[in-house]
């Protein structure tokens, strides 16, 4: 790996920083300690601050010395999730029922490494606009800093973001052209029928069996009306009825997500969805009453952006280390919203297979949203160093 040494000397500071953060989690849109702290380093080391973009952002700017130019946006994600941990290392986290098991801690962390080393080097043309978002753990806080005013006041010519991934090697770069990230979409379906005794079916409308129909005839959709090589998921994760074994009840709930890589799909499915839950209904004497709520788009990276980061990914940290052909995965990402309004790329690094979690993690694997998940820091300088490397050499075209 080609890493600056002044960035490797930093890391034990960054490190501190980020098990900071991971003590002190914070849920979406009530990251207010941890947007303190950003803005406090911030302005400490003279990059200008601006806040209240998407209610607990923070949004730092950075002109270099050589002039104007161009202007790159870095974006870093700040929230926690509402998880107990089940670590009980030095930095678990403090406040119960909160915990950063995404790696949000390690991102803000990482970019605050990459804002300071760069206030200490101007010697760029342009300015770097550091990204904190609120919200990303189903908040929509990027779209809420673009409501904002995020890209009128900052008017990005590209942005690029970033995600640890467990189960890549430790500081292994995975990116792809196209759909990366599949866009997050939920379903409510309320089946309403007419209750009675359970020994005399005859005189309801079994909202509990029309409500097996439909969860056995959504799956349809996905073996019957998308078209194979098209992507995407369907899953029922509640099914909610009744209150006692006599009693056949008035209601029935289904409720589940929807993840597609195109929206073309994403149409089809919630159109077959609405579909086969009313016809289904009324043939069985029901009502359905369906919401559908698309909540993030699919993240689509842009190919021209694509190239220049793996070129800056392979520079660091070498060809055999990076895979820019990597899986698209179903999980979903609110960086979506940026790449709809500026070209930009979102890559992952590798957070390796758990091993180096301190003594005190919890039994569990090292999964995103796990209780027993925790940033790997030996990535620190690696991602520091992406971000330096991809501002310097994109602002090089200044």
């Amino acid at each position: 790996m080609r890493l600056l040494p002044e960035i490797v000397d930093s890391a034990q500071a960054i490190q501190e920083i980020r098990r900071n953060i991971h003590a002190h989690p914070e849920l979406r849109f009530e990251e207010n300690r941890t947007s303190d702290l950003v803005a406090q380093a911030l302005s400490s080391w003279g990059v200008t601050v601006f806040r209240g973009l998407g209610k607990t952002g923070v949004v730092g700017k950075l002109e270099g010395d050589l002039g104007p130019g161009k202007m790159i946006g870095l974006r870093a994600d700040m929230d926690a999730l509402p998880l107990q941990e089940h670590n009980s290392f030095a930095h678990t986290s403090q406040n119960p029922g909160k915990m950063h098991a995404c790696g949000h801690d390690g991102h803000t962390a990482m970019l605050l490494g990459a804002a300071e080393y760069l206030s200490n080097h101007r010697n760029f043309k342009g300015t770097v606009i550091f990204i904190f978002q609120p919200a990303e753990e189903g908040g929509a806080g990027a779209q809420e800093m673009i409501n904002d005013g995020l890209f009128e006041q900052f008017p990005c010519d590209a942005v690029f973001g970033l995600h640890n991934w467990p189960g890549l090697p430790e500081g292994h770069f995975g990116v792809t052209s196209g759909p990366m990230m599949a866009s997050s979409n939920s379903f409510e379906i309320m089946i309403t029928g007419k209750g009675g005794h359970a020994a005399l079916p005859h005189n309801s409308a079994d909202p509990v069996l029309t409500g097996v129909q439909i969860a056995q005839a959504l799956q349809s959709i996905i073996t019957r009306n998308k078209r194979p090589i098209d992507a995407a998921v369907l899953s029922i994760t509640q099914f909610h009825a009744g209150e006692t074994s006599n009693v056949i009840p008035e209601s029935a709930f289904i409720g589940g997500t929807v993840r597609t890589f195109t929206l073309e799909v994403l149409d089809l499915i919630e159109s077959r969805l609405r579909e086969l839950s009313h016809n289904i209904a009324s043939a069985f004497e029901c009502q359905a009453e369906i919401k559908f709520s698309r909540n993030y788009p699919p993240l689509i990276n842009h190919d021209a952006e694509v190239q220049f980061a793996t070129e800056v990914m392979r520079d660091l940290v070498g060809d055999k280390n990076v895979d820019n052909r990597i899986d698209p995965t179903m999980g979903a990402e609110d960086f979506a919203f940026m790449l709809l309004q500026k070209p930009g790329c979102y890559v992952f690094l590798g957070n390796g297979d758990g091993d180096h979690r301190s003594v005190g993690h919890g039994m569990g694997p090292c999964h995103l949203h796990n209780p027993s998940y925790d940033f790997n820091d030996a990535l620190i300088p690696v991602g520091v160093n992406y971000w330096v490397n991809l501002a310097q050499r994109f602002l090089e075209k200044s």
